[in-house]
């Protein structure tokens, strides 16, 4: 099912609304670091609090909005991804350790080639 994708302009209250969760949110962080004679229980509380009317406030903006959509949009995409059984997924990772044994044997028996060509070889550096 194709969906059109419509970019919509910020209005003012929109961005109103990023604005004060931006100055919720360091308002929570002050908070937490000016209260810091008052107990860590009202400095977390203070901060947890802060945080959470952030995200509310930023979740009832048009971007807030945009992001549930996405976040809906993903979680459906995901749904239908066809995952392997776990015989396959062993199997794969089988697959992917023997490749990379037989890689490292190739690589290491080139090396040792062409340490023995151009040191023994050419220059004639013995060890």
């Amino acid at each position: 099912m194709a969906t059109s994708q419509v970019e919509t302009v910020s209005t003012a209250a929109d961005k109103a609304k990023l604005g004060l969760a931006i100055a919720l949110v360091l308002a929570a962080l002050a908070g937490f670091y000016l209260l810091t004679r008052q107990g860590a229980l009202v400095q977390w509380a203070t901060l947890l609090v802060g945080l959470a009317a952030a995200a509310g406030v930023f979740l009832f903006s048009e971007h807030g909005r945009q992001l549930i959509a996405f976040s809906r949009d993903a979680v459906r995409e995901v749904k239908k991804v066809v995952w392997p059984t776990r015989k396959e997924a062993i199997q794969i990772t089988a697959y992917v350790f023997a490749f990379v044994l037989v890689m490292a044997l190739f690589l290491w028996l080139t090396d040792k080639t062409l340490e023995w060509v151009f040191y023994d070889l050419i220059l004639g550096w013995r060890k």
